[in-house]
């Protein structure tokens, strides 16, 4: 008797836990649920940088081409190719033969011209006395003069020639007008090269350091340009930081420099062509390669961002859902033309200090109320758990349901 009794007495106490729960727990009035719960983040202004992203090419600073400046035979190549020269480096030789012969005879009809010319004034000199007594006619003399004048003039015209032959002979050794990277011959030995054109035997460019080539939308330069002029868009300090990033996405580890704007716009595609320059000690930059270029141009120092999920785009424009002091959740219509990161700049419709929904866009409408708590972002630290957890009280169906089982193990071990 004594084990059904507690039995009973453990089940009414039960019973009067629940009713006493039931009792106590309030239901919202009218039945209506809460407001759901949305993750914001406040806006405030920060200084964010003026960066666009855009593709470009790798040039050379300096591109020279080694052409054959006269006609003959290649005897040698004497570079590597694709290694580095130095400016004067002989890089081919064309057989001076032809050159060495024109370059004798040449000095020989010098040596002809100034043999005449000292017969010549020698005649002109014994003629000037003699016409003074008229031993010789005026004639004779004019004569003598104008043929010393015409010896001097031969010696002129033949000391042009050798000069001229000494030059074909020069250029018979071709070399390096620049130094940088020599690329692959363009002839081989025993090629023919200077006939009726200069051939062009191969290219030297300057490599270190590199330019990159790119273009900017004209709307965009002017722009930036307005917001510097009136004070909304710090500029960087000595010039616009250029980073590059080559095509497999790698980024560059040297920084590069804006040099120059080129304000004539492309009639064709509305673009100004920019040109940044990169230092390329270790030549890993390739003239030719297709690159990509961020150019910070500038630094809002108030610029109002909002993460990009919680921009709103539709056929009307762009929004975005706050919570308002009110509690309820309103649609704000803003102009966010640009993306930096995963943040958008938005120009138009907010002030700072609003709460922009950023998590449970899905969960709200506009004009109803919803609770408004700090958005964080995937990764964020979770808060801190308590320390221990509540254990269920004498009262409750858990702790009756533990007292029964003992008074069951209690009187079995009695019985």
């Amino acid at each position: 008797m004594r084990k059904s009794q507690r039995i009973h007495c453990v089940a009414v106490a039960a019973l009067s836990a629940l009713a006493l729960t039931a009792c106590g727990e309030k239901k919202p009035e009218g039945g209506a649920m809460p407001p759901p719960e949305v993750g914001v983040v406040t806006v405030t202004p920060s200084a964010v940088a003026i960066v666009n992203e855009l593709p470009g090419r790798l040039e050379g600073v300096r591109t020279a081409e080694v052409r054959a400046r006269v006609e003959g035979i290649v005897l040698s190549r004497n570079y590597t190719e694709g290694g580095e020269v130095k400016a004067g480096q002989v890089m081919f030789r064309i057989d001076p033969a032809p050159y060495q012969a024109q370059l004798a005879s040449a000095k020989a009809a010098l040596e002809r011209a100034e043999a005449n010319a000292v017969s010549a004034r020698q005649k002109a000199e014994r003629y000037k006395p003699l016409v003074a007594v008229n031993a010789v006619s005026k004639q004779e003399y004019d004569e003598a003069v104008a043929a010393a004048g015409q010896a001097n003039a031969d010696i002129a015209s033949a000391k042009a020639a050798v000069t001229t032959a000494q030059i074909n002979l020069g250029y018979t050794t071709v070399t390096a007008p620049i130094s940088g990277r020599a690329g692959r011959a363009l002839v081989t030995e025993g090629a023919l090269v200077g006939k009726g054109e200069a051939t062009k035997l191969a290219l030297v460019e300057q490599v270190d350091p590199i330019w990159v080539t790119f273009t900017q939308p004209a709307a965009e330069v002017t722009r930036l340009r307005r917001a510097i002029e009136s004070g909304a868009v710090k500029g960087v300090d000595g010039g616009a930081r250029v980073h590059l990033y080559v095509e497999d996405g790698h980024e560059y580890e040297q920084t590069g420099k804006l040099l120059f704007s080129d304000m004539t716009v492309d009639p064709t595609t509305g673009a100004i062509t920019l040109r940044a320059q990169f230092p390329n000690p270790k030549r890993e930059l390739l003239s030719g390669t297709f690159v990509r270029v961020k150019i910070e141009q500038g630094v809002d120092e108030n610029a109002m961002t909002v993460p990009q999920r919680a921009l709103i785009r539709n056929a009307q424009g762009a929004s975005v859902l706050v919570v308002g002091n009110d509690g309820n959740v309103a649609a704000l219509p803003v102009k966010a033309p640009k993306a930096i990161g995963d943040r958008w700049i938005v120009t138009e419709g907010l002030k700072g200090g609003e709460k922009v929904i950023v998590e449970g866009l899905q969960k709200v409408k506009v004009g109803a109320p919803a609770k408004a708590v700090p958005f964080q972002p995937a990764g964020a630290p979770a808060p801190a758990k308590q320390a221990s957890e509540p254990q269920p009280a004498s009262g409750s169906k858990a702790g009756a349901k533990a007292e029964a089982q003992a008074d069951a193990k209690s009187d079995a071990k009695q019985g």
